[in-house]
Parts: C-alpha cells; sequence; structure tokens
C-alpha cells in the first residue's frame, strides 16, 4: 500500500502540478508585472497595518468573519504541522535544497493565492443561512458557466477528501505523537481531548472558529517564530553555512551523510513544491474559501490578505524552522531524525530541556487550529454539492461529526505514510483550481484593474460599483 501511495505522490508532484501551478505564478506575475514585489508595501499596509485595528480591519458590512478573524482563520489551516514536521520532513527526503524551493513556489504563490482569493470574494454567495459562501467551485460555475460544474464539483469533492485526509488527519496525528513524544501521554488520549476541544469549538459555527482563531492564530505564530529566531540568533555563525547548503543542494545532489540516504535535484524541487505548496494552501483553492465569508468592500483587498499569508506561513515561518534546524549543526540536521522530532532535536540542541516544549507548545496549536479552521473549507464544499436551507442543523451535526473521525484513523501511522497522504490530496485539488485561474485570468485583471484605477492611482471614485464579469 504505502509502494502505491509513493507512486501516485511522485506521479502528481511530477510534470502535472507543478507545470500548472507554475504556468499559474507566470501568467499573473508577467500580466501585473509581479505586483507581490513592486507594492510589496502596499500589501502590508493594507493587511497587517489594518486587521488589527478596531473591528479587524472590517470595511463595511457584507461577509461573516472580520479580515482578521478571516486571515486568522485560514492561516490556522496553512500555518501547521507542515511548517514544523513538514519542513523537517521534506529536509531529510529532499535535502536542504528543498528549503529554496519552497521559497521559489511562496513567492510566486504570493500572488497566485491573491488571484484565487479575490476570485472567491468576487464570485461568492449568501446562503439563505446568512453565512457567505465561496471559492473554486463557486467561480468555475459562476466564471467559466454551468457547462463547467462538473469540475466545480470535482474540485469540492478533493477539497472534502483532502480536508479529512490532511486537517483531520494529518494533524491530530502529529500533536498525539508530540505529546507521546514529550510527556509520555498514549496518543489516543490527546485524540480524544483534542476531538472533544474541536467538537465544542465547532458548535458555534464559521463565527465561533473565527473568534477561536483570531485569539489563538497571532499567539502560536508569535510564541513559535520567538523560539525559532533565538536558536539561529545563537548559532548565529552557523547562518551563512546554513544559508549555502540551502543554495548548493538545489541545483547540486546531495550525497548520503550521517543518517541521511542523500538526495537528488529532482527529489529536492519534487519535495520543496510539495511541502511548500501544502505549507502555504498557494494555489490549492482552499483559502478563498474562508476568504470569502470576510467582510470587505473591493474583491482585491481581499486578496492581498491571501499574499500576506503566503509570506508568513513560508517566507518567514517555513524559513525560520529550516535555518533553526541547518544552524543546530550537522549532528542535528545530518542525523536522520525526521519530522517534528528533527524540529525539537535543534531546539534542544540550544535550549536544553525546555527546547522540546518551545516546539511541543506551538505544534500542539499549530496543529489543533488547523484542525478548527479547515472545517470551514470542507463544510462549505460539502454545501456546494448538497445545498441547504435556513434549517439544516441536522446535516450540519453529521457532516462535523465525520470531521471527528479521521483523527482516530490515524494512530498507529508512520510519518512517511501521513506526508505521503497529505501529498496525495493537495496535488489533487490542485489542478481543478489552476485550470479555473488560467480561464479567469481576464476576470482577474478586470478586478485588479478597477482597484489599480481607485485605490492605487485614484482616478475613479471608490463608490464606482464594481462591474460583475459572470456566466450564470
Amino acid at each position: 500500500m504505502e509502494n502505491i501511495l509513493n507512486a501516485i505522490s511522485s506521479a502528481l508532484w511530477g510534470a502535472p502540478v507543478l507545470i500548472l501551478l507554475a504556468a499559474v505564478g507566470i501568467l499573473f506575475g508577467v500580466r501585473t508585472r509581479f505586483f507581490q514585489f513592486r507594492k510589496f508595501g502596499h500589501i502590508m499596509k493594507n493587511t497587517a497595518g489594518q486587521m488589527f485595528k478596531k473591528g479587524g480591519g472590517a470595511i463595511g458590512d457584507e461577509g461573516t468573519l472580520t479580515p482578521l478573524q478571516a486571515v486568522s482563520s485560514a492561516l490556522a489551516g496553512c500555518v501547521g504541522t507542515g511548517n514544523i514536521a513538514g519542513v523537517a520532513t521534506a529536509m531529510v527526503v529532499g535535502g536542504p535544497g528543498a528549503v529554496f524551493w519552497m521559497w521559489v513556489i511562496a513567492l510566486f504563490g504570493m500572488l497566485t493565492k491573491c488571484v484565487e482569493v479575490t476570485l472567491g470574494q468576487y464570485y461568492r454567495i449568501k446562503g439563505e443561512d446568512g453565512v457567505y459562501y465561496g471559492g473554486p467551485m463557486y467561480y468555475i460555475e459562476r466564471g467559466m458557466g454551468k457547462k463547467w460544474k462538473p469540475l466545480a464539483v470535482l474540485f469540492a469533492v478533493t477539497i472534502i477528501l483532502g480536508g479529512l485526509g490532511t486537517a483531520a488527519f494529518a494533524q491530530p496525528y502529529t500533536m498525539s505523537t508530540a505529546v507521546q513524544n514529550l510527556f509520555g501521554v498514549p496518543t489516543w488520549v490527546t485524540t480524544v481531548v483534542a476531538t472533544a476541544i474541536c467538537a465544542v469549538v465547532l458548535i458555534g459555527g464559521v463565527k465561533s472558529i473565527g473568534k477561536f482563531c483570531e485569539k489563538v492564530t497571532p499567539l502560536m505564530c508569535a510564541i513559535y517564530i520567538a523560539g525559532a529566531l533565538g536558536v539561529i540568533l545563537l548559532h548565529i555563525q552557523n547562518v551563512p553555512g546554513a544559508l549555502g547548503a540551502i543554495f548548493k543542494y538545489a541545483f547540486t545532489p546531495m550525497s548520503a551523510v550521517g543518517g541521511l540516504t542523500g538526495s537528488t535535484l529532482a527529489l529536492a524541487l519534487r519535495q520543496g513544491a510539495a511541502r511548500g505548496t501544502f505549507s502555504s494552501e498557494a494555489g490549492c483553492g482552499s483559502s478563498p474559501i474562508t476568504h470569502a465569508t470576510a467582510i470587505t468592500d473591493h474583491p482585491f483587498k481581499e486578496g492581498m490578505y491571501g499574499s500576506f499569508e503566503v509570506f508568513v506561513d513560508t517566507l518567514v515561518v517555513c524559513t525560520m524552522t529550516s535555518l533553526a534546524i541547518l544552524c543546530a549543526g550537522p549532528e542535528v540536521w545530518q542525523s536522520g531524525v525526521k519530522a517534528e522530532a528533527l524540529t525539537m532535536s535543534a531546539f534542544s540542541s540550544t535550549y536544553g530541556g525546555i527546547g522540546s516544549y518551545l516546539v511541543a507548545v506551538p505544534l500542539v496549536l499549530f496543529a489543533f487550529s488547523t484542525m478548527v479552521g479547515w472545517e470551514i473549507n470542507y463544510e462549505s464544499a460539502f454545501f456546494y454539492i448538497f445545498p441547504h436551507g435556513k434549517n439544516s442543523k441536522a446535516m450540519k451535526l453529521a457532516i462535523r461529526v465525520l470531521w471527528l473521525i479521521p483523527g482516530f484513523l490515524a494512530l498507529g501511522k508512520t510519518p512517511d505514510m501521513i506526508w505521503t497522504v497529505v501529498d496525495i490530496v493537495s496535488g489533487f485539488w490542485c489542478i481543478p483550481n489552476a485550470i479555473a485561474l488560467l480561464a479567469l485570468s481576464g476576470v482577474f485583471m478586470a478586478i485588479y484593474s478597477d482597484y489599480q484605477k481607485k485605490y492605487i492611482d485614484k482616478t475613479e471614485s471608490v463608490d464606482k460599483p464594481l462591474e460583475y464579469i459572470g456566466r450564470d
């Protein structure tokens, strides 16, 4: 079974997904003259500079969550075990060069995610239950036309299965093994406790998830980044060597050394692309579902929050993890230790006994917040396929109970198998979404142009309605 899964993963993260993601990133980069680089300051000013203001950065009253709640929920869904365990696994399997390809994916992904979040906002609908719904299934059907609905349904199915396979399956696994390694608590105990708390949060629906993530996500990111930065600063003399290894092994094979079996250029590229995409979710189409619920007065404004997420997730958090591991010394990163245990080893070599706690606590928070935050995507995809009315409590209860089951199925599985499953499901949902982004490039450019005129060039009034371009 494991050999079959590895073969599927290798096939997906060979030409199919990489070519599609590269095509999307290059197309929109060229058409916007690489907006994510030219206007990086503008993006930060209108995201990080706005979301902590009173009201969570909300402008207007159309939406379910404030921008802070939406970005916290989306970050909760993507800043997870991939940033700690996933990065470490990529470096063991693909070598330090995998980090370089994560950066490449992120730099293009900043714009890719901006595009998909913008389209998710633009084509969203308001459900009979008062909640806003959006994402690729809506922009495929409403933007490309009803004849493309099978593709929209396919995407929704991949989100349902992918959510169950990643957030509901992989996150409880990583959380429970981390607690077991540190405190000796049986994995099933942690899984039961996490499932019970998650169930309580989910009872309140989208707004409850948003409020929970708004409080937890910024805190967990701050704790972890501070710990990783400490490791780097205390081994500052190793930073040049760490960066050198990342660039060197991005383009040359790494021979077997220490506990590592070595890697090839293709393996480094595949691991970096897969881990980077899973971590930031740029191009996956999952985050636009959450952002479609946000309160905003222009779709592109919310799109910039997508760029901000990729920057924080990969270029900050994942980079902190990789540099902490490499700076801790070859006796750590060449040890052959895998997943979160490798990151813990790097922290412990610096902080002693407390180091494991500095990884375990954020790891548990990361994993749990992903388990909670990603449920919005899963639930929205489910309701796209099976529309519901105002009185849908029984259906909501049933699908939320289903969300709590996969964590128990992950008990006893190996780290390699868990991350192979993650690679497969994240690869499948990228394909229909990338096709839609390419097909709707003209629509995005019209929205982008409207924003440019109103908020950057200021040649048009912000009160002028944004024209709707749809094929409903």
